[in-house]
């Protein structure tokens, strides 16, 4: 087992500045090459918690933000232009990379907050749920169209 210190928010493991113990493979072959996590130390331990002071400040604040940017998306539908051929099939998937594009300036918001329960595969009206703080979840309706 191989002690990592997250660095980003890891979906089933942890959040940024959390030390979690996670297979050597796993901490060497995915999370350390993608900087979502960082070797363990005494010193990069003491390092880690001043960002956990700084996410506790910032987290009190961010609630009234991640709110406010929970129903601005609510209020709106997206619009996602992809690929399709004549039935209403894509040619692909709509990921949450085409959704955060399309949502642009109305929010902030990072692809990998973006959860879509089944595979966008044709064109229609579809409702994603966005995480925008741990406690807030917008669901967010997609309009799928053809693009020209």
């Amino acid at each position: 087992m191989a002690k990592v210190i997250l660095t980003h928010e890891v979906q089933g493991l942890g959040i940024a500045g959390d030390v979690v113990d996670v297979k050597d493979g796993y901490a060497r072959n995915f999370l350390v090459p993608r900087k979502l996590a960082t070797p363990w130390s005494a010193g990069a331990e003491k390092q880690i918690e001043g960002l956990r002071k700084a996410r506790r400040a910032k987290e009190i604040e961010s609630i009234e933000g991640a709110q406010a940017a929970r129903d601005a998306l609510q209020s709106a539908t997206v619009t996602v232009e992809a690929k399709a051929g004549d039935a209403g099939r894509l040619f692909g998937a709509v990921t949450p990379a085409d959704i955060a594009a399309a949502i642009g300036d109305r929010a902030k918001v990072d692809k990998r907050r973006i959860h879509i329960a089944q595979p966008i595969k044709a064109l229609g009206e579809y409702t994603v749920s966005v995480s925008l703080h741990d406690d807030v979840v917008a669901h967010l309706t997609v309009n799928v169209v053809a693009a020209k």
